[in-house]
């Protein structure tokens, strides 16, 4: 069965992911880590789901079933909970969370003892024990050897600590006025209290979760919300997470949104003028518009390219041994920092740019022009192999020879062929993006 996403196990809450699916998939990656184990405990998180209560008693009673002793920590962001796995000395975390997802989706996010998602290969050896009910049924535990649970209030301040200490100590938030939307998610309590800590003035809007308004136009999906609240309070900056905080989306003191893009190529070169970039690289992925390559190149950084998704960005920023990388999404990673994408930590950054440079953020975050993007989902009948389409190649070749980019990929989950194209002449772009779903409606 296959269980594991792009971004760990994701699904409609009560069917998909279920109170036993949930606990089989807990003895599963018990068992898994039991093999590496060092402290026989793992630590567990969550966004602010209604549905988390189900999860979280269904992944410590699997957890607990097969000897592990849990440590429940509540709501708090996905990168807290990466970085608590390693301070706290556990065998693995676990992070309830679907992310940007409506609230009746959930998910289940893997770390590993350093606070490292999971690679393919040990996802794979989850799922083959999951699938192993023999197995899962002989390794369950008795008497003493059964875990044990405790739930602990106070990490809260160990996150805080960390995340603060990411900002120049020679630099102060005093007099800066911040709009923040924590999306009713996992960051409600921690978000204001950093940026407070560091001398902001904050205006916090979604922060009164109540289980099911997560994500619920706000935070990171709609940020204009936060460009309004900007205009209204004069406010310098507006910074929009998503429903675990482990992305953001800013917004200028016009109200207007940052692109991903622009906020990718702003950050590295402010890194690479303070000798902080390591290589004088980056990673971004696929998706990332060619503006920011040909933006970086200027300025003698490489940008190299990777999947869509975080967890491979991270791969390839590690694979290079490179400390900076994100998507166009917002999910930017400063491994010097953390161990994943992480909104709080990245909106420090981009704080710290601001007020090192005493620019505002429209002028510091409008560094370059995107390119015309066009990206358009077409529903298919079949999934047939690309390299086997007849006609495609050649139609790529030309649309490449017109100095365009495409990229064409089917969905992992849905129907729909992807299909992105990009490049300098607007009204080039919207003809071949006819041509492309013209083409492909009459293939596939």
């Amino acid at each position: 069965m296959k269980l594991f996403g792009t971004d760990g196990v994701r699904g409609k809450a009560g069917e998909f992911l279920d109170a036993i699916t949930t606990m089989k998939l807990a003895m599963a990656a018990g068992i898994h880590f039991r093999k590496h184990s060092t402290t026989n405990k793992i630590l567990v998180g969550k966004d602010t789901r209604r549905s988390g209560y189900m999860i979280e008693n269904a992944l410590v009673s699997g957890l607990t079933a097969v000897g592990y002793d849990v440590i429940q920590i509540g709501p708090m962001p996905t990168p807290a909970i990466a970085y608590l796995t390693e301070s706290m000395r556990c065998d693995a975390g676990i992070m309830i969370s679907a992310s940007h997802n409506p609230y009746d989706d959930n998910g289940i996010k893997f770390f590993d003892n350093h606070g490292n998602k999971l690679n393919s290969k040990c996802e794979t050896e989850i799922e083959n024990i999951f699938a192993n009910e023999e197995y899962l049924s002989s390794q369950q535990k008795t008497g003493k050897e059964i875990g044990a649970s405790k739930r602990i209030d106070d990490v809260i301040g160990r996150y805080i600590v960390s995340i603060k200490s990411s900002f120049p100590k020679d630099l102060t938030l005093q007099g800066i006025r911040i709009v923040l939307d924590c999306a009713n998610g996992a960051a409600y309590k921690v978000g204001p209290t950093i940026l407070e800590e560091l001398g902001a003035e904050v205006i916090t809007i979604n922060n009164t979760p109540n289980g099911y308004n997560i994500n619920d136009d706000c935070g990171a999906l709609h940020p204009k919300n936060v460009g309004k609240v900007v205009l209204e309070t004069r406010a310098d900056i507006g910074i929009a997470l998503d429903g675990d905080a482990d992305r953001l989306v800013v917004v200028d003191e016009k109200g207007e949104v940052i692109s991903g893009d622009k906020l990718i190529g702003a950050l590295c070169t402010y890194l690479s003028s303070q000798n902080l970039l390591s290589k004088n690289a980056c990673v971004a992925t696929v998706m990332s518009n060619q503006a920011l390559e040909d933006y970086l190149n200027k300025h003698n950084i490489e940008l190299q390219r990777s999947d869509v998704g975080d967890k491979y960005v991270l791969e390839g920023m590690k694979n290079c041994c490179l400390n900076f990388g994100g998507e166009q999404s917002g999910h930017i990673i400063f491994s010097d920092v953390a161990k994943t994408g992480d909104g709080l930590a990245s909106a420090l950054q981009v704080l710290a740019m601001m007020v090192k440079s005493k620019k505002t953020a429209s002028e510091i975050l409008n560094p370059f022009d995107l390119y015309p993007q066009v990206l358009k989902n077409i529903i298919v009948g079949e999934k047939k192999p690309l390299n086997k389409i007849e006609g495609l190649k050649e139609l790529q070749e030309e649309i490449k020879s017109l100095g365009m980019r495409d990229l064409i990929r089917y969905s992992g989950t849905e129907k729909k062929l992807r299909v992105l194209l990009e490049g300098k002449d607007k009204k080039l772009v919207d003809e071949y993006m006819e041509k492309l779903t013209e083409f492909f409606k009459n293939r596939l």
